[in-house]
């Protein structure tokens, strides 16, 4: 796996997850998940950090924070250092905690992207099999299938256990319990709709839960798990352009890289086809717009309706051209050949 490059920016926003070596877990019980929060409410004293949202799990936690001191790697090096080191002499063990260093994923504090993020974390409690959210799930939706409506005992068992998960930032958001002086929460409420005067914590818990009885979760923070980063064009270049030229070829710098205008998608498709985009765009039955739609969605790091203002059509098109591309796509040959031309032409992988 590429190392991931180090991104320490004044103002930054990540997403941060850790998980325990070989998946093995991290909290053996709730005293070691309340020694954990201590040394979040230290990472906030400490060092500056803002911390947005977070959630404990067995084997791995997840964090949404703001770096004013552009200094997350210090930060994140003390957390993990000092939770392990704690860790360890409580229970008797010794070796390394956890696997490999932190992944911190840039986020693009300024739009929809840190709200959509949040969401991600705070649902991870209920993304299991049990409640109808398991890995197969997940994939099927990342492939650009519907999700399917969950039942009324889906839901009901779903916002259970998201509600009693007492190791999170929701319980604070949605107004269930306390909120500490350490954790931010402003900023995200206003971002889930909330208007001066209104009620913050019910717009927030009425945003997130409603992702529960939709079904399979939908939208930007479907990918989040195999995304470099989460924003729009403008901030993707702002990554690029931060990436030194000497970085190394095992950092996932190079991915960064990676992420395209959807303008090379569409002329590496002219390219392809032999016409221009106009004359095929909105042909009805003609696979290029659709091949377009998937291709950028698998690396422009664009959410769907960017990408459907950007084809000239509207969201719910563009969503459905996706996963009939990915349909197609398992079956025709001459398809896939094709793609592999486009793939090839710009430089990254389609599938």
């Amino acid at each position: 796996m590429a190392r991931q490059i180090r991104h320490n920016v004044e103002g930054g926003w990540y997403h941060i997850t850790t998980r325990g070596m070989g998946r093995r877990e991290i909290f053996s019980g709730d005293r070691d998940r309340v020694h954990f929060i201590e040394l979040l409410q230290g990472l906030v004293e400490r060092y500056g950090i803002i911390l947005h949202a977070y959630v404990l799990m067995d084997n791995h936690y997840h964090l949404l924070i703001e770096t004013p001191n552009a200094n997350a790697s210090r930060a994140l090096q003390w957390l993990n250092v000092s939770y392990a080191a704690w860790y360890n002499a409580g229970h008797d063990r010794t070796g390394p905690l956890f696997q490999q260093r932190y992944r911190g994923i840039p986020v693009d504090g300024d739009g929809s992207w840190a709200l959509a993020c949040s969401v991600y974390v705070h649902l991870n409690p209920v993304r299991v099999e049990a409640l109808g959210l398991g890995k197969e799930d997940r994939e099927r939706e990342k492939a650009g299938f519907l999700p399917v409506e969950p039942t009324g005992e889906q839901v009901k068992a779903r916002l259970a256990k998201l509600r009693g998960h007492r190791w999170s930032s929701y319980p604070a958001y949605a107004g269930y319990a306390t909120r500490p002086e350490w954790l931010t929460c402003e900023d995200l409420w206003q971002r889930a709709g909330t208007e001066k005067g209104k009620d913050a914590k019910a717009d927030y818990r009425r945003y997130l839960e409603d992702y529960l009885r939709q079904g399979v979760e939908e939208g930007a923070f479907a990918q989040i798990t195999a995304a470099v980063a989460m924003g729009g064009v403008a901030f993707i270049e702002r990554l690029r352009r931060k990436v030194p030229p000497s970085a190394k070829s095992d950092t996932n710098a190079r991915a960064w890289r990676r992420l395209l205008p959807f303008g090379e998608v569409v002329k590496a498709i002219e390219t392809v086809k032999g016409e221009e985009w106009a004359s095929f765009a909105d042909k009805k039955g003609d696979y290029g717009r659709d091949l377009a739609l998937y291709v950028a969605r698998m690396n422009c790091g664009l959410s769907i309706p960017e990408l459907a203002s950007l084809a000239g059509t509207e969201s719910a098109a563009a969503s459905k051209a996706i996963q009939r591309m990915k349909k197609r796509l398992s079956c025709d040959r001459k398809l896939k050949s094709i793609l592999r031309k486009v793939s090839a032409d710009t430089g990254v992988s389609g599938i």
